[in-house]
């Protein structure tokens, strides 16, 4: 485990580490490097995330807008966070939003290095 790749992820949670290697299972080195370069510039860090929420007291709907959340980040924005109810419940979810978006840009970068591949 401490000599994987993914491990070179900063904030990785064991969650995310044991559904990156089951996406990634049968990828050559160079498959694996090119998921990684993809991916790596993709995520969100779930440490990172708690800053996001807090500054989304500020500027509502923050969060929402950086996991592509665009629809909830403009609700967000124009109703103060829900009175900053959704705001506050953000902030306790954020590992929460950090995970979902990043199983998402997983199987965006799975479906890029695919691609990659046929051409």
């Amino acid at each position: 485990m401490f000599d994987s790749p993914f491990m070179s992820l900063p904030g990785i949670t064991p969650q995310e580490y044991s559904y990156l290697q089951s996406a990634t299972t049968g990828f050559s080195e160079q498959q694996l490097r090119g998921f990684l370069m993809i991916y790596s510039s993709k995520r969100r860090n779930p440490d990172d995330m708690i800053l996001y929420c807090i500054l989304g007291f500020f500027v509502p709907g923050l969060p929402r807008f950086l996991v592509n959340q665009i629809g909830m980040g403009i609700l967000y924005f124009f109703t103060v966070g829900l009175c900053f109810i959704g705001t506050i419940i953000d902030l306790i979810n954020h590992k929460s939003l950090a995970y979902e978006y990043n199983q998402r840009m997983v199987f965006e970068s799975l479906q890029m290095v695919k691609m990659g591949n046929l051409q």
